[in-house]
């Protein structure tokens, strides 16, 4: 991203955004608690485990039909239809990315830990972004500028006064367990520091903004999983660090959200060498 001062935007674009984005959220909340687990045809792709439902597919075509009427000439990528597109779509002056499942092997078992995401994005990085979280009723929200919000109550992060007993938050890559995935796990628990893999990347990110997680690392990600998400975390005040400890908005190649004050510790257990052999 670059590194110049970030311009303000049109009030009237964000609220828009917003109001769009959030309704959204809601449809595609309402269809995945109706259909969790029921009557979902998954196919693979390279991975067993990439699976494509009608429902995903589904919440996409809604999604793209809505926004191109409300956003006309915006790009609209998605998870189900959209990779091909991206380095084109990156050198318009926005485009929204969607996810419109995130974490679909745990809405195929019917297991409540999926989401949908959603954001609007410039070459600074996300816009807005929104975060459905259907199980828990929750519709999380942010824009730039204008902080976080869960259910319309503002979300911000309080300083905690230390690292052990918190929770770490990661993601398995699509080959597994992720490259100083094992040593990294081994030095948050020396520091009483539990890692959790729930299976959704955007859910993953929303509990470090939510101050249920310290942080929170993942290795490979599309950026439909991640953007709308760290809208949240960055407007509640959390750090976005790229995988050699700087700050980006969107990062790739592997990211870092967290607590500020803890923000350097996670990053030294992520860039650490591996621990020596017993």
């Amino acid at each position: 991203m670059s590194s110049q001062p970030v311009p303000s935007l049109e009030p009237a674009l964000l609220s828009r955004a917003l109001e769009v984005a959030g309704r959204l959220a809601n449809d595609a909340a309402d269809v995945i608690t109706a259909t969790a687990g029921r009557d979902v045809r998954p196919e693979t792709d390279e991975s067993p485990f990439d699976w494509v439902t009608d429902t995903g597919r589904t919440l996409e075509r809604h999604t793209r039909r809505v926004l191109a009427t409300e956003f006309p000439g915006v790009p609209v990528i998605g998870e189900e239809s959209g990779a091909g597109k991206l380095p084109v779509a990156a050198s318009t002056e926005y485009r929204w990315v969607v996810d419109p499942v995130d974490g679909t092997i745990n809405y195929v078992a019917g297991i409540p830990w999926c989401s949908f995401s959603l954001a609007l994005i410039d070459r600074f990085g996300p816009v807005v972004g929104v975060v459905a979280d259907p199980y828990r009723a929750q519709i999380y929200a942010a824009a730039r500028g204008r902080g976080t919000r869960a259910n319309g109550t503002p979300v911000r992060l309080a300083p905690r006064a230390a690292l052990a007993g918190g929770v770490v938050c990661t993601e398995l890559s699509r080959g597994g367990i992720w490259p100083g995935m094992a040593e990294f796990t081994e030095r948050a628990g020396q520091a009483r520091v539990a890692v959790r893999v729930l299976g959704s990347t955007a859910l993953a990110i929303a509990q470090v903004a939510l101050g249920h997680a310290v942080g929170a690392v993942l290795h490979d990600y599309e950026e439909w999983d991640v953007a709308g998400a760290l809208a949240l975390a960055t407007e509640a005040g959390a750090v976005v660090l790229d995988r050699d400890g700087h700050p980006r908005a969107l990062p790739e190649g592997g990211l870092l959200v967290a607590a500020p004050e803890f923000a350097a510790d996670l990053l030294s257990w992520w860039r650490a060498e591996p621990l020596p052999q017993r």
